[in-house]
């Protein structure tokens, strides 16, 4: 398992740590705990394929983008697909040329990724506008909102770009951590805020010129080096009007007002991919496969299911009356949002769902690390 690489950029070297090194140190030995056994589907709700496509497969921090009804996404070697997704049909397909190392962001009108070149490409229409040479690699997908394009650096740096152009129009450095995660982090808009992951904090900044609004701490670095005291956010991130609520990897979670920069509440959690949730509750998987839901406004426990544990499990998806999670074996699994009982397991392709399932309208979407884009409509 690849779980360390150097990382060099332009001020300094920084040690990227593979996503995975914290979940399982060592993987494929012999100690590996033994994925629970799920007993038969117990079939509460009704769940049919819709449509299937293959993209190529996936081995980059995946963003699946829904805009209306259109989906856009990408595999690892340079595919960028948008499709319609009440029935699959190709909207359109390019290919980059190059290999992909974090996207798609997409407005409807711009797609924009990162090529493991360094390079920022902005699409439109499945037509090339620009590609810019960036000077540190990034992890976490390009943000496309009015008409710019916002970039999260593994070096910490967020700049932004005019959509139509290229043209930079701000770019904020910070300083730089000893260790940064080869993972996507948290980048999303909130009003007219641009709400960014530095590290362990979370920070509201302005679109227009990167100046920075306010910043809360969702975790605190700990331990005696390095590695014990890498603090990150990690995508995704769940948001209810002002309410952001984000992981801080195997560290906690936590919600800020975005509106009002404070910190609602922060509790201890062991996990490594992001959360979702409702104007109630907030949902994660923790790294040993637990499922976990939080009062959203307290922060205290509701409940906590082991029915999955060792199973390698995405971040969740909050839908209806379920909780949709995916696994390394490539099921799709439906939880109670109440407690945390079985609803009903669906198949995909048989490889690991790469990224927290998507919803477009009445249609879930779902990538697998096998290249399989596949859509169900639950009851």
């Amino acid at each position: 398992m690849k779980a360390l690489m150097l990382f060099g950029k332009a001020a300094q070297s920084v040690l990227v740590v593979g996503f995975a090194m914290a979940l399982v140190a060592c993987a494929s030995g012999p100690d590996k705990p033994k994925p629970t056994e799920l007993g038969p589907n117990a079939n509460l709700i009704g769940v049919r394929p819709v449509w299937a496509t293959k993209m190529g497969g996936t081995d980059f921090p995946l963003n699946v983008r829904v805009v209306d009804q259109s989906v856009f996404l990408a595999s690892a070697d340079g595919a960028v697909l948008a499709l319609n997704s009440a029935t699959g049909a190709q909207l359109w397909r390019a290919d980059v040329g190059a290999k992909v190392a974090a996207g798609v962001g997409s407005d409807g009108q711009y797609v924009a990724l990162v090529t493991r070149a360094n390079e920022l490409l902005v699409l439109e229409g499945g037509r090339e506008l620009w590609r810019q040479k960036l000077s540190a690699q990034v992890f976490t997908a390009p943000l496309v909102a009015g008409r710019r394009v916002f970039v999260l650096g593994a070096d910490r740096a967020v700049s932004a770009y005019d959509a139509a152009s290229g043209r930079k129009i701000w770019m904020q450095q910070r300083p730089g951590e000893p260790l940064v995660l080869q993972q996507a982090g948290v980048l999303l808009p909130v009003g007219d805020t641009l709400v960014v992951g530095l590290a362990g904090r979370l920070a509201g900044m302005q679109p227009a010129n990167g100046s920075v609004r306010w910043e809360v701490p969702i975790a605190s670095p700990r331990g005696t080096n390095d590695v014990e005291r890498l603090v990150d956010l990690v995508a995704h991130a769940s948001r209810v009007g002002d309410s952001v609520c984000v992981r801080a990897f195997q560290a906690s979670v936590g919600c800020v007002n975005a509106a009002r920069g404070n910190l609602l509440w922060t509790k201890p959690a062991v996990g490594a991919v992001g959360v979702s949730g409702d104007d109630r509750l907030l949902f994660g998987t923790e790294a040993d496969g637990k499922v976990l839901a939080w009062s959203r406004s307290t922060g205290e426990r509701v409940w906590v299911s082991e029915r999955l544990k060792y199973r390698g499990l995405s971040a969740p998806l909050a839908l209806g009356r379920s909780i949709v999670i995916g696994d390394e074996s490539g099921l799709l699994h439906f939880l109670s949002r109440e407690d945390g009982s079985a609803l009903t397991r669906v198949s995909t392709d048989g490889t690991a769902v790469a990224v927290a399932p998507v919803v477009a309208g009445d249609t879930l979407i779902v990538a697998t690390r096998g290249g399989s884009v596949m859509a169900f409509r639950p009851e």
